[in-house]
C-alpha cells in the first residue's frame, strides 16, 4: 500500500486517482507523517453492505396490524392530585 503527504495528494490527485483506479492499489493519504484517509479502488460488483443479511431473516406473523389494541395505547385515566404549597 502506497502512502502519500496530503500536499502532494492535493497538488496530484486527478493522477492518483487514475493510478488507484489503474493498479487497484488503494493510497495512504497522511498528514505529518500519520494516517488521515484511504483512497481504495471501488469494485465493479455490489458494495458490500448492500443486501448483507439478506435471506437471513424472516417476517413472522402479522406485521400490519397494531402491536398492542388502542385500549391499551390510551393515555392514563387516573387524576394527579397537585400539591399547592402554602394553603
Amino acid at each position: 500500500m502506497k502512502k502519500m503527504a496530503a500536499g502532494a495528494f492535493k497538488k496530484n490527485y486527478l493522477a492518483v486517482m487514475d493510478e488507484v483506479q489503474a493498479k487497484h492499489e488503494a493510497v495512504v493519504i497522511t498528514k505529518h507523517g500519520k494516517p488521515v484517509a484511504k483512497l481504495v479502488p471501488i469494485s465493479t460488483g455490489t458494495d458490500e453492505i448492500y443486501n448483507f443479511l439478506g435471506g437471513r431473516g424472516a417476517a413472522v406473523g402479522d406485521v400490519v396490524s397494531p402491536v398492542i389494541s388502542p385500549e391499551e395505547c390510551s393515555a392514563p385515566t387516573t387524576s394527579i392530585n397537585f400539591l399547592r404549597l402554602g394553603e
